[in-house]
């Protein structure tokens, strides 16, 4: 007994360039932390200024989503617990929502060296890398050379640190 089939033929689809599709990848949800330790006219100025950056900063990369600018406002970098807009941006990570963190320097992400490794653990744990834009150090990528060992002695050891912690 014959069986009848019907067969559609589809034809191909000519691409020009490679066959990768570009809206299949998905951007990287980047956030920026940005922070000024007093309330002075000088540092309002530029604590404005961090934020316009980092939106443009973000926003031109193709390949980047505006995740969201975390911004504490007059809090010290000492400790962790007053800087609400930190905590809200650590929270966002945990929970999925960022994938790279984009922040001036360690100094303005955290400048007690114990919170610093702690967030950069958590973050790594997650895989979400802190990129520290004034002395082109990402955390995804520790085992790079990194200018950071030019500055200070104390910038050195967090790296030293930081390093020895991974």
């Amino acid at each position: 007994m014959a069986v009848s089939r019907n067969v559609t033929v589809i034809p191909a689809i000519k691409r020009i360039g490679n066959n990768k599709n570009s809206e299949s990848k998905p951007k990287i949800r980047v956030a920026a932390y940005c922070r000024v330790s007093t309330d002075s006219e000088e540092q309002a100025s530029s604590y404005e200024i961090q934020i316009e950056y980092y939106t443009n900063y973000i926003k031109r990369n193709k390949e980047w989503e505006l995740a969201g600018i975390f911004a504490d406002d007059g809090i010290t970098g000492t400790n962790t617990k007053k800087r609400d807009e930190f905590n809200r941006m650590i929270e966002e990570c945990m929970a999925g929502n960022i994938d790279m963190i984009i922040t001036k320097s360690i100094s303005r992400f955290a400048r007690n060296t114990l919170d610093c490794l702690k967030y950069i653990r958590q973050l790594k744990d997650k895989n979400i890398a802190v990129f520290f834009e004034k002395k082109d150090f990402d955390t995804a990528n520790l085992s790079r050379k990194s200018k950071i060992k030019q500055n200070t002695p104390r910038y050195a050891a967090i790296l030293g640190n930081i390093k020895g912690h991974f």
